[in-house]
């Protein structure tokens, strides 16, 4: 058996283990596209998932306002509560290191394993949402600017 899906599979009894859906689901499709041999979706798995990803949770982000379960004057009252403005504040900084991170994802592989590992870990056994390699990798970027 290939070693790569030697390593899907233990990412695959992991998501089992932690009882984690979203680990589980996404390791078994890759090992399935693995398993019939369909290569030229990693191609564009690996260009346009990320981006596929953020769209997609960005949906399920503005579907409130959408179904009208945010209205414009919650939006509105956002702009004079101190909790809605601190969380407005954290919201930025947390798109700008999403933004940092996926800048060190795609120009340092070596940075994406150990990102990957270490979400993997904490999404299975500290239920942990798989959104944490863009952040880490922000928050890495802090780090590496500062020691170079």
């Amino acid at each position: 058996m290939d070693i790569t899906n030697l390593i899907l599979l233990l990412f695959l009894t992991l998501g089992i283990i932690g009882n984690n859906s979203s680990i589980s689901i996404s390791v078994a499709v890759l090992l399935l596209l693995r398993l019939i041999h369909v290569d030229k979706s990693f191609v564009y798995l690996e260009r346009y998932g990320l981006q596929i990803g953020i769209i997609i949770l960005t949906i399920g982000v503005l579907a409130p306002v959408a179904s009208g379960k945010i209205t414009p004057e919650m939006i509105g009252k956002s702009f004079t509560d101190w909790k809605a403005l601190l969380a407005i504040a954290v919201g930025i900084f947390v798109a700008y290191l999403g933004g940092r991170g996926a800048h060190l994802l795609t120009a340092n592989p070596l940075i994406v394993t150990g990102l990957l590992v270490g979400t993997i870990i904490g999404v299975t056994f500290l239920r942990g949402v798989p959104v944490g390699p863009l952040i880490a990798a922000g928050i890495l970027s802090l780090f590496l600017q500062r020691i170079s």
